[in-house]
């Protein structure tokens, strides 16, 4: 868990030298919004999901991104260091940080698989 929480944190100030508009000024900063948004993935969106299901098969699961985008928007609200300018920017890095955990869920399956 810290592991991915670590990871998620590098990830937010990786996309802040790839999207224009989307804004972390410390490690700090990040570090908190890493936290929150992780805590929010785990507590609101399945929430959120069940609630917009009917969307979500219709778009083939696609919405999730939109969900998860304005969660992301959502926690730049209040977190003073972290800005981000509008909703495609958000559904921008949301899009990038699903690839991240992708790729963090791969390399520990991977590590696990090792580890037998």
């Amino acid at each position: 868990m810290l592991f991915r929480w670590i990871i998620n944190t590098i990830a937010l100030l990786a996309i802040t030298q790839i999207l224009p508009g989307f804004k972390v000024e410390t490690f700090y900063y990040a570090l908190i919004a890493a936290l929150i948004i992780g805590l929010l993935n785990a507590v609101a969106r399945p929430v959120l999901a069940i609630l917009t299901f009917p969307i979500t098969i219709m778009t083939l699961g696609l919405s999730i991104f939109a969900i998860n985008a304005l969660l992301i928007w959502f926690v730049s609200t209040f977190i003073a260091g972290f800005t981000i300018d509008g909703f495609l920017t958000a559904l921008a890095a949301a899009i990038l940080l699903w690839a991240v955990s992708v790729v963090t869920n791969w390399m520990i399956k991977q590590d696990k698989k090792q580890t037998k």
